[in-house]
């Protein structure tokens, strides 16, 4: 048993020794640079190894948010069964944009759509609540005794193989998401940041948004209050596959745009896109 106390203990030290040289040796190159690359070099090494944790002690939600809305937002992702989704599409339409028009309920319906790229056989809605959490309680409420959103509960249950939601604020620097006349495609980019860097995000965007305006693809921004927490998801349109490609290479030929993927990258954790096509009547078209 000692042996095997020893060894481990021989093993931590040389890794520490190694890890030591390692980071020595890649200081030792920063070191060498020109001063122009220095100090980019020196932030990217610091990504690798300093783990950001906002100092802030306001919540990123009053700092982000916009102070002179009190908008909240559900997106729901439905992983429709493959047999079902014709039906389950007719269903939406048949209902939906009758709780969206009507008054009595204070939500709106921004957009539906169908993944084309991305996970299959799923649907994506986005509703907006003007009030916010006390106007989504209403509707919860108000729904409850809607005979016929009851039963499109029901029968939606029966298409299903899972469903999951997330409620979002979204960003003050981004455009609110309204109706648009298509036909478009949509990107929903999701991104999984770190704990704590949500207003380092934040900060980057605020000034990074006004690259991705020119042709009017910036839909919407959002960051997640309940559900999957320090999620972040962009909404964009394009006319096609084709323009998405040609509007974010655009992107890269105004100064500043590869400084913020540059140092937005280390934030992320994970991240994920979705091409989407809306449904008949959805807003966003």
């Amino acid at each position: 048993m000692a042996t095997r106390v020893l060894h481990r203990r021989f093993s931590a030290l040389n890794e520490a020794k190694n890890w030591t040289r390692t980071k020595g040796q890649v200081a030792t190159f920063i070191r060498g640079l020109p001063a122009s690359n220095r100090n980019r070099e020196e932030s990217w090494f610091k990504s690798l190894f300093v783990r950001k944790v906002d100092p802030r002690k306001d919540a990123h939600s009053h700092l982000l948010a916009k102070k002179e809305e009190s908008n909240l937002y559900k997106i729901q992702f439905h992983n429709v069964k493959p047999e079902c989704l014709d039906a389950y599409n007719k269903l939406c339409e048949d209902v939906l944009p009758s709780i969206h028009a009507d008054k009595y309920y204070p939500c709106e319906l921004v957009g539906t759509w169908n993944t084309w790229y991305g996970e299959q056989d799923q649907a994506v809605h986005l509703w907006r609540y003007r009030g916010g959490y006390p106007a989504l309680t209403e509707v919860m409420n108000k729904l409850k005794n809607n005979k016929e959103f009851m039963e499109y509960r029901k029968e939606r249950g029966k298409m299903l193989l899972s469903r999951r939601n997330q409620l979002l604020l979204e960003f003050s620097f981004w455009n609110e998401p309204l109706p648009r006349q298509g036909p478009n495609v949509y990107e929903l980019r999701s991104y999984q940041l770190r704990p704590g860097t949500m207003i380092e995000w934040g900060n980057y965007w605020a000034r990074a948004i006004r690259y991705r305006q020119h042709n009017r693809e910036a839909v919407g921004g959002f960051f997640s209050q309940i559900g999957k927490l320090y999620m972040v998801h962009h909404l964009w349109a394009y006319k096609d596959l084709k323009s998405r490609e040609s509007t974010r290479n655009a992107a890269w030929q105004h100064e500043g745009w590869n400084e913020v993927v540059y140092y937005t990258v280390p934030l992320i954790q994970h991240m994920d896109s979705r091409i989407m096509i809306p449904m008949k009547t959805s807003p966003l078209q």
